[in-house]
């Protein structure tokens, strides 16, 4: 940390505090847990996971993936305060996890699957804000058909909110054009910080006009306490009383997992898209997450994890270093504890324009274009991994695309295990000659393309198979390319195999050894 980063990280720390805040709110509310536990997560995960981790630009907090897991948790265990028992548990398996070096897992997805993942969040965003861009969140608008739900979101609109958003939408594009970054005095305002002061000034002049007046719904809601006995009397202690109950440590494990897998695929596509690009250490990270959720779970939170949501943010508004995290989370201390009645007069449009053009970022069109240009290898994987985060959840979305990705690597693998070079020509009696020259590594995987490719081989040819490239064979195929040799004669097949020479042994060693330097 230092103050030329801290120039960068203040106003980011700003808007990503504005970001989390509603987020916070939001994730409780879709986890049917009290609204203050969302507040306290951010807290916990901006100053203590933030101060533990050593992510530069990772945010951490509460996270929709996990609203699912939660609703179902509190159902099935009955109480908030049991729940409450399982998150401190699944902290303590996180910090586990840490220490027994667990964070490498995250390096072993493909950038396809991350850039997907990426996607997906980003389209999710973009259509989970419509409603609040537009007015009409929380409104019923279920009608017979889609027909008659359009019919319905389109009379519900409120003109208040769509100024809002419009006008904020406006003023994002603007700040992030030429004209402003290049500007000494405009470029040091961050736009989305702009844009929130505009519709908390628009709010208060759309009061005098109904047409225009903003509803408490659509308006940020934080709780409001009375005194600083009643602030702290929000905050829950767990049931340990309840330790012996197998569902909470099924719970905690499942916790544990989901958040842990959820923060390394953070790290991974945060850290890729660094401009500086730094590299987060995993354990140290599982660990930090471990604390904050043992932590979290002990004061009556939500379970933390690090969020691409607020980690975007903090990237796109120019953040630095983890001070952004950590300040971000003291302003929702500071703020929640004495000026929630300020913060509810932020319009939820507004919030709405900045994750919007959040969501863009993450789904640009020209991502599809790059993706579609690398090849089906790429693409598929990423297509399947977008559209499985859109329609079901970010880890099953994940899961498919990892299942994608492991089938064109099989499928590249199968087909890259040999060359088979058939001539045209015939030799001097009249025989065919086959070259089969196989790769650098022929794994099991490999068996049955090389099996099928000696069975085709007609009768009385000259086959050569060369294996002077071949570093590493299987025990299978090497048993599949020994009996073939040990038939070829009943079937008048003439076998060459060309062996690894010492020469080619000792020019491999001197590539890996200068590779490994």
């Amino acid at each position: 940390m230092n103050l030329k980063d801290l120039k960068k990280d203040l106003p980011a720390s700003v808007v990503v505090f504005f970001v989390a805040l509603p987020l916070c709110l939001g994730v409780a509310l879709a986890s049917g847990a009290p609204l203050f536990s969302g507040l306290i997560a951010g807290i916990v995960g901006g100053v203590v996971v933030g101060a533990i981790s050593r992510s530069p630009l990772g945010v951490s907090g509460p996270a929709a993936g996990l609203a699912v897991i939660v609703l179902a948790a509190i159902e099935s265990l009955g109480a908030f305060e049991t729940f409450l028992l399982a998150v401190f548990l699944g902290g303590l398996m996180q910090v586990l996890l840490g220490v027994m070096r667990a964070g490498i897992l995250g390096y072993f997805f493909p950038s396809s699957v991350i850039n997907g993942m990426l996607t997906g969040i980003g389209l999710i965003i973009i259509l989970k804000q419509i409603p609040y861009a537009f007015g009409v969140g929380g409104v019923e608008l279920a009608g017979d058909s889609l027909t008659a739900t359009l019919s319905a979101f389109f009379a519900n609109i409120h003109r208040g909110v769509l100024v809002i958003t419009l006008i904020s939408v406006a003023l994002l594009i603007v700040w992030e054009t030429p004209i402003i970054k290049n500007n000494p005095v405009a470029s040091r305002i961050p736009g989305p910080v702009l844009a929130v002061a505009s519709a908390v000034a628009l709010h208060l002049m759309f009061i005098p006009f109904d047409l225009l007046r903003l509803s408490e719904a659509q308006l940020v809601s934080v709780p409001v306490a009375s005194g600083l006995g009643e602030f702290f009397g929000q905050f829950t202690l767990p049931d340990f009383s309840q330790l012996n109950n197998p569902a909470v440590w099924t719970v905690a494990v499942t916790i544990a997992v989901v958040a842990s897998l959820e923060t390394l695929l953070s790290v991974e596509a945060i850290d890729k898209m660094d401009p500086l690009k730094r590299t987060t250490p995993t354990n140290r990270e599982l660990v930090a997450q471990g604390v904050g959720n043992s932590l979290s779970g002990f004061i009556g939170g939500l379970p933390v994890t690090q969020v691409i949501v607020r980690s975007s943010v903090n990237l796109q508004t120019g953040a630095r270093s983890k001070a952004s995290t950590i300040i971000h989370g003291l302003l929702l201390l500071v703020c929640v504890a004495t000026l929630p009645t300020w913060l509810n007069t932020i319009p939820l449009g507004v919030l709405a324009a900045v994750l919007i053009l959040t969501g863009y970022k993450l789904a640009k069109p020209a991502l599809f274009k790059k993706m579609w240009d690398n090849g089906a290898g790429q693409f598929v994987p990423f297509m399947i991994t977008v559209l499985g985060v859109v329609f079901t959840d970010l880890l099953t979305g994940v899961g498919l695309g990892m299942a994608a990705a492991i089938f064109a690597l099989l499928r590249r693998n199968y087909l890259n295990s040999h060359f088979l070079h058939k001539k045209e020509d015939t030799e001097q009696d009249n025989r065919p000659r086959i070259s089969l020259q196989l790769a650098e590594e022929v794994t099991f995987l490999n068996k049955g393309a090389i099996r099928k490719e000696l069975s085709e081989v007609p009768n009385n040819a000259h086959v050569i198979i060369d294996k002077q490239n071949c570093v590493y064979i299987n025990h299978d195929v090497a048993e599949i390319i020994t009996d073939f040799v040990a038939t070829a004669g009943t079937r008048g097949i003439d076998v060459d195999i060309i062996e690894r020479s010492e020469i080619s042994v000792k020019r491999a060693e001197k590539q890996r050894l200068r590779i490994a330097a």
